[in-house]
């Protein structure tokens, strides 16, 4: 039921808001549910690759204006506009929840769009705790995630961030330790990759499906043991069997990824973004240098949560 406007007292006039990425460092793929998704066992992680919004107050109504850093043209066409955004279908949602008048939302991205790193929903996320902060609204951790659910199966875990055991859809999280933290190279090819067309392909082929009770066991000792990023590259990752005619282009950047010096190159999400972890002690922009083609390259390292909220 949506609430009545309020007049809000309290609050800075602007925030920022670092939106942070994440990776599966493992993701399988289960059955499909009476519901029509699919059950998953992920081990989440942020990175600090970041997205930046700067939430300002109006009177009322809310606007989104959108840049570009190194995401590039390619990442625009990706992302939607109007009501199909999430982060105006998040604004809105924080409206309805709790009478917030408005505001102007600039949106720096740098995510790339549709990789499989979850930019959008660390964007909904991040509007969702960055209009509690405008407005001096509070919100414990158990209900921003309850309202980042409502536009998603990821936005639970980017607004709760960290490392985690995701289950269900994905929207049920239980914390993990991660052991130590890492830092990753992420490379991102020109093609993308169709979620929707990728389940249907591990339906039609059942990739990985008659394994999915040990992954399943696997991923919850995971949960329990706590994690290193190689432990949880070791679920695998169900979407890399379902690539269709862009299989050989995946083997293709995990062989160059490896030949460079990164460890277990996996692709993360439903691609096509493919990260590989840097070796301790080993010089990032040595790797760097070593590895040929044209994909775009981001270097990463774990963090301990899924936003960064400052005064502006």
């Amino acid at each position: 039921m949506r609430r009545a406007a309020r007049r809000v007292v309290g609050g800075p006039r602007a925030v920022r808001v670092e939106a942070r990425a994440k990776l599966n460092l493992g993701l399988a793929v289960g059955p499909r549910r009476a519901d029509g998704d699919h059950e998953i066992a992920t081990i989440f992680q942020s990175i600090s690759l970041a997205d930046t919004l700067v939430l300002e107050r109006r009177r009322a109504g809310f606007t989104l204006e959108v840049a570009f850093d190194r995401a590039g043209a390619a990442a625009v066409g990706a992302i939607p506009r109007g009501g199909k955004n999430l982060v105006l279908r998040a604004a809105r949602v924080m409206e309805e929840e709790t009478g917030i008048p408005g505001a102007h939302i600039r949106l720096r991205k740098r995510i790339p769009a549709a990789s499989g790193l979850g930019g959008a929903s660390a964007d909904a996320a991040a509007t969702i705790a960055g209009l509690a902060r405008l407005f001096d609204i509070r919100l414990d951790r158990s209900r921003r995630m309850a309202l980042a659910a409502r536009l998603g199966a990821d936005a639970p875990f980017a607004a709760l961030g960290g490392t985690a055991l995701g289950l269900g859809r994905g929207e049920r999280l239980e914390r993990v330790s991660l052991k130590r933290p890492f830092r990753a190279v992420i490379a991102v090819p020109p093609w993308r990759v169709s979620t929707a067309q990728a389940f249907r392909r591990i339906d039609a082929g059942k990739y990985g499906l008659t394994a999915w009770s040990a992954k399943l066991r696997f991923a919850q000792a995971l949960g329990r043991d706590g994690v290193t990023a190689l432990a949880g590259q070791r679920l695998g990752n169900t979407f890399e069997l379902a690539l269709g005619n862009r299989t050989s282009n995946l083997e293709s950047l995990r062989e160059r990824m490896s030949v460079a010096g990164l460890q277990a190159p996996r692709m993360t999400g439903s691609g096509s973004a493919v990260f590989g972890i840097l070796p301790a002690g080993k010089s990032a922009k040595t790797i760097v240098s070593r590895f040929v083609g044209d994909e775009r390259l981001y270097l990463v390292r774990s963090v301990s949560t899924g936003a960064r909220i400052e005064v502006a």
